[in-house]
């Protein structure tokens, strides 16, 4: 007599919300997600025309001037609707490249979504509006730009480690910003990324010594000497105008 095969289990239905730190014991969920994404070209010797078509769009934006390009721009936009950053930013993006004939660096294209780690007080604060108020922030007007990949090896170790290691970069952070030198923006990429980085970093603040010290000072930690796989490129920026749509929630 042949024995029964037990069905397998069948799995929990997944929830990919992003999730925060426990309010009165009930657990905080957000749907909602800030997408960023960078844009950079050359041989732009006006920046007027792609200030005025900013203005007119509906997309929160900043327009940099490239530091290590004569003639370079970035274009960054922000969006909590991934689709807008096709359906807007390209018609945009094409009629840039044809009215003033701009050199796109793909290279240097980035684009990352925020994320939770599960210990934010607020989560609202944390996906959407300080993102957005950092970037958009008229004291803050010298940016760095990266993405990062980690090594393998990082997610194989367990979660107590991770944490530890994640904590004194977290801390060192903190720091720079508590003084007032640094505000961070980290954006995850992973499946959005062209080389297969894991996540996107915006350093912003009011002079760039302070941001370039900050990445020095890092290259220190355990995460960095030891478990990231890549870094870069860089894009250095300082703001040529600023264009905040939709004023941040508070």
């Amino acid at each position: 007599m042949q024995s029964r095969t037990e069905k397998p289990a069948r799995p929990e239905p997944l929830d990919i919300r992003e999730m925060g730190t426990p309010i009165d014991g009930e657990p905080q969920y957000s749907e909602r997600r800030l997408f960023l994404q960078l844009h950079v070209f050359e041989e732009c010797h006006d920046p007027t025309s792609i200030v005025e078509m900013l203005e007119k769009g509906s997309l929160n934006a900043v327009l940099y001037d490239d530091l290590n390009h004569p003639t370079g721009i970035g274009v960054l936009f922000l969006a909590e609707d991934p689709a807008t950053l096709i359906t807007e930013t390209r018609s945009l993006l094409q009629n840039v490249q044809e009215t003033l004939n701009l050199i796109y660096r793909p290279e240097i294209t980035m684009i990352g979504r925020t994320y939770s780690s599960g210990r934010e007080p607020n989560l609202e604060e944390w996906l959407i509006n300080k993102p957005r108020k950092n970037v958009l922030n008229p004291d803050f007007p010298w940016a760095i730009w990266y993405p990062l990949r980690r090594k393998s090896e990082f997610y194989q170790l367990e979660p107590r480690d991770r944490g530890r290691i994640l904590g004194e970069h977290a801390m060192l952070g903190r720091s720079y910003a508590a003084e007032g030198y640094a505000s961070d923006i980290r954006l995850a990429c992973f499946g959005l990324d062209t080389n297969d980085n894991e996540f996107v970093i915006g350093l912003v603040g009011q002079e760039l010594y302070p941001l370039s010290r900050l990445i020095q000072d890092m290259r220190k930690t355990e995460q960095t000497t030891k478990y990231i796989e890549s870094l870069g490129p860089f894009f250095v920026g300082k703001v040529l105008k600023q264009f905040n749509k939709h004023l941040p929630e508070t």
